[in-house]
């Protein structure tokens, strides 16, 4: 039914010669159910993780959240989105048991994950409360965050040893949660910028991203105008086009990130609402799709 080598990015198709991402078909069962995975092919010279990103595809949930819901607050059965979960796990190789959820309020907290973190928001109550980026050096613990339009980004120090994920919308992207991540990393474990992998997850790109005059003074305010040329297009009568996608890269370079080690996304949730939960899209009417990044021994 769905051609996943033809999702769009900015209403166009991208070549697959010139794609970050690629598509992984993981047949999990053996009555043939294949869950697909959005993987970054700058990730995968490196053994020692697991990442991957979720589309709409191969799971149980029904109706408007068919069915890869990978989310309990958008009214759910649990069991379907445990049921989801436990698909998503097996395809992508980790325990969804150990699963460390964030509650993503958009702000630019970041949470330092433990072992005793394990397990928290999907088999045991979390006390991780107004977080949108976790990070942790402990393996076999998955991190998750959860999307529909916003920006996932993705975080590996390959020297450390160290993996994170941030939940980057517009307030975590004007906010800068990425140079944020970047700090604690770097003050937890030792990250030094320049061995820092980062990806910007699939999300929505600047032709299907209209905001307001109050959002646009935000990004005006806290990016140079040679920044702004590449980012935000006046439509006039109050209304801008913007790209978070670049908007996030200049906060990973302003951040010491070599612009070689970061992965640009060349997939668009709002253009492809048949295969991606988007917000926009479905004017609310939506699952979650989910970023997974995880240490593995």
């Amino acid at each position: 039914m769905y051609n996943l080598n033809l999702l769009k990015y900015r209403n166009d198709i991208i070549d697959n010669e010139n794609k970050t991402t690629y598509i992984d078909m993981v047949d999990i069962y053996s009555d043939g159910i294949k869950v697909p995975i959005i993987k970054y092919r700058a990730f995968d010279i490196f053994k020692d993780i697991v990442h991957g990103f979720s589309t709409r595809l191969g799971g149980v949930s029904n109706e408007h959240l068919s069915s890869m819901n990978l989310s309990f607050s958008r009214g759910d059965e649990r069991d379907n989105v445990l049921e989801n979960h436990r698909r998503f796990a097996k395809a992508l190789g980790y325990s969804y048991e150990r699963l460390v959820f964030s509650d993503q309020v958009h702000d630019v907290k970041i949470h330092v994950v433990r072992e005793e973190d394990a397990g928290k928001g999907i088999i045991k109550e979390s006390d991780i409360k107004n977080i949108d980026g976790l990070v942790t050096n402990i393996k076999n613990i998955p991190l998750i965050t959860f999307y529909a339009d916003c920006v996932p980004l993705f975080f590996y120090d390959k020297v450390n040893k160290v993996v994170g994920l941030a939940h980057s919308g517009w307030k975590g992207t004007v906010g800068n949660i990425a140079n944020q991540m970047i700090i604690t990393m770097s003050n937890e474990y030792g990250s030094a910028p320049e061995n820092i992998i980062v990806a910007i997850g699939p999300s929505i790109c600047m032709d299907c991203y209209e905001i307001s005059e109050d959002v646009a003074i935000q990004f005006k305010d806290n990016y140079t105008d040679n920044e702004l040329k590449n980012m935000l297009v006046n439509k006039g009568n109050g209304k801008y086009q913007l790209d978070l996608h670049q908007a996030c890269k200049y906060n990973f370079l302003r951040a010491g990130i070599k612009e070689d080690n970061i992965s640009m996304p060349d997939v668009c949730t709002c253009c492809n609402p048949n295969e991606l939960f988007s917000h926009r899209a479905s004017k609310g009417l939506r699952g979650n799709l989910a970023a997974v990044i995880m240490l593995k021994d």
